[in-house]
């Protein structure tokens, strides 16, 4: 006795409600950019170089993240029953691989600065650091609420936080550097936003990867929901339970529930159903779940892979 049921569906991701300051965080990271990439060229800093190319970096990020709220927000199909509301899971991983190659590039280059030190021009190099703070600080402040709500957006979040430290330490560079000459300190602080974007890119590629792999989603424990379940009028048992995520915040979930046989009896079956995705609903934020109902003794027929 097979039953699929759902409440209140929606194809919309949290992703897509920012998209305007999406697009307003890529136009101000673009601009940023260009001014470093003149400024690095003018001050031969490897530094402002790598927060340039951090924000190239950015750019290209933020841009497929629009891309993948567009796609995620397209209709679902025969074909693609979610729609393609993954693509956003695919940016997010996809952005943390390139964040990861372009620290190994920053920390590579560094080396070879403190081998062969070159000079820097510490003013230039100042001006277009404190054009790329105040930038990335409109940034975070647009980006602030929806980075909770979407691993997509969190993933443009933390690009441009790595920014924003990336210009305070080009910022201190260039002082350094004008007040002393020591140009040593630009590859230290190449290394230092190295660094500074590792650990959090590193997170945001395994979340994204648990995803991907179906893993369950974070906060849930299946014990728990298996015990909800079980507090429920007629449940006997509750078997080949799975919980997954499809993207930021479309969790969904799927059991084998048995029933006592006068739980299922005259049609009853529908109000059972009812109240076991109420309980989800409520208690674990699953609005998409499927349920198989069962009488006593089915689980003998479904074979040694289901649990």
């Amino acid at each position: 006795m097979g039953h699929g049921h759902g409440h209140g569906h929606t194809q919309s991701t949290a992703a897509a409600a920012h998209r305007g300051r999406l697009v307003i965080v890529l136009s101000l990271t673009i601009g940023v950019l260009v001014v470093e990439v003149i400024g690095a060229a003018m001050s031969g800093s490897l530094a402002l170089l790598a927060d340039a190319g951090h924000m190239a970096t950015d750019a290209a990020g933020i841009a497929l993240a629009l891309f993948a709220v567009w796609m995620a927000g397209k209709p679902a199909s025969a074909q693609r029953t979610f729609g393609y509301q993954r693509a956003e899971i695919l940016a997010a991983a996809i952005n943390a691989v390139a964040l990861l190659a372009l620290s190994a590039y920053i920390l590579y280059e560094a080396v070879r600065r403190f081998a062969d030190p070159e000079p820097v021009g510490g003013t230039v190099m100042l001006v277009a650091a404190l054009a790329g703070l105040v930038a990335n600080a409109i940034g975070l402040w647009l980006l602030r609420r929806g980075q909770a709500e979407s691993l997509n957006l969190r993933g443009a979040y933390l690009e441009v936080l790595g920014d924003l430290l990336g210009s305070v330490a080009v910022i201190v560079a260039a002082i350094v550097i004008a007040l002393t000459g020591w140009t040593t300190v630009d590859p230290i602080v190449s290394v230092i936003i190295a660094l500074l974007i590792v650990p959090r890119t590193w997170s945001l590629l395994r979340e994204a990867v648990n995803i991907l792999l179906e893993a369950v989603p974070k906060g849930v424990d299946l014990q728990e929901v298996r015990r909800h379940l079980l507090e429920a009028p007629g449940v006997i048992d509750v078997h080949d339970l799975h919980a997954w995520t499809i993207t930021s915040g479309v969790p969904v979930m799927s059991a084998h529930v048995v029933m006592e046989d006068q739980a299922l009896a005259g049609g009853a079956f529908g109000q059972v159903l009812d109240r076991l995705h109420e309980c989800l609903t409520g208690h674990f934020d699953v609005e998409h779940s499927t349920l198989q109902l069962e009488p006593a003794g089915h689980a003998d027929h479904e074979g040694a892979r289901h649990h």
